[in-house]
């Protein structure tokens, strides 16, 4: 319920907004897409195979508003999947909610002073699985909803060389790692970066890097994707450096139906010290709009 709220909450301040402002100066988008896999064999099938069904959702929409020297920029991006595969059950193979807001003061054509305020979570728990000493598997809980959850504000310039492209650089963005189940210190190494027994963490020096892309390749192909980098000024090594890279890239076979591949790169050394990859491809129902065209 509360993640529901959340996401009403951002919607409804972005109406409010579009209420009292001219909707001509608003450029929206929204691409919402559901895939479904299915693979079933029967007893017999020599080649082997596991019976499955798989399901994967995902959610864009942009609501940018522009008049003359203010803006503001608005995003929720959601995503879900799982599997069920015969024998293990689901699993959870896609799962984030990251919501973002931001005020522009134009300083010239490109340049844009700014604050924002973003959010990263997940929707459902997540397990780590692991067979014990007589060979049995094992789900053990790393993560849930606000477990960890992110919340980052942030003070710098935006630089926009196109409408498709904006690159913001904070030197000044505090942020809040949120662990609200104080047993994870249990299971995950370093409970996020948060002290045991706790369930805030401050990091209040800090440098942000955002890239955004979002561009109509062709009529029917599009190419969407967000790098993050957060940098503890307190305690900057390179090695401690967060990184984050989401992608998403379309391709319209017919109306509604689409072929998309995700990716998502991730290391955070507060989770652990390793690089993190996932990806997926699908193919399903896809619906887009955007009332504007890019140039």
């Amino acid at each position: 319920m509360k993640r529901i709220l959340i996401v009403a909450m951002l919607l409804a301040g972005t109406s409010a907004f579009a209420q009292d402002a001219d909707t001509t100066y608003w450029r929206k988008s929204f691409i919402g897409g559901l895939n479904f896999n299915q693979s079933s064999f029967s007893d017999n099938w020599t080649g082997g195979g596991v019976n499955s069904v798989g399901l994967n959702g995902l959610l864009n929409y942009k609501a940018n508003y522009l008049k003359g020297k203010k803006s503001w920029d608005n995003e929720i991006d959601m995503a879900f999947g799982f599997v069920n595969n015969d024998g293990t059950g689901y699993r959870k193979n896609n799962d984030r909610i990251f919501l973002d807001t931001k005020y522009g003061h134009a300083l010239s054509d490109k340049w844009n002073m700014f604050a924002s305020l973003n959010m990263v979570t997940q929707f459902a728990k997540g397990y780590k699985y692991e067979k014990d000493s007589l060979e049995r598997e094992q789900a053990t809980l790393v993560s849930e909803f606000m477990a960890p959850g992110y919340f980052t504000a942030s003070w710098g310039l935006e630089y926009t060389p196109r409408p498709y492209f904006k690159m913001r650089f904070s030197p000044f963005a505090p942020r809040l790692t949120v662990v609200r189940n104080k047993q994870l210190y249990t299971t995950v190494d370093n409970n996020y970066g948060v002290p045991v027994g706790e369930t805030t963490r401050w990091e209040w020096l800090a440098f942000q890097f955002i890239a955004d892309f979002d561009k109509d390749l062709t009529e029917n192909l599009n190419l969407k994707f967000k790098y993050m980098l957060y940098a503890n000024l307190e305690n900057l090594e390179a090695n401690q450096i967060d990184h984050r890279l989401d992608a998403i890239f379309s391709a319209k076979v017919a109306k509604y139906v689409d072929v998309n591949l995700t990716a998502a790169l991730l290391y955070d050394y507060d989770q652990i010290d390793e690089i993190q990859l996932s990806q997926s491809l699908g193919i399903g129902f896809l619906y887009t709009f955007k009332n504007f065209k890019d140039e």
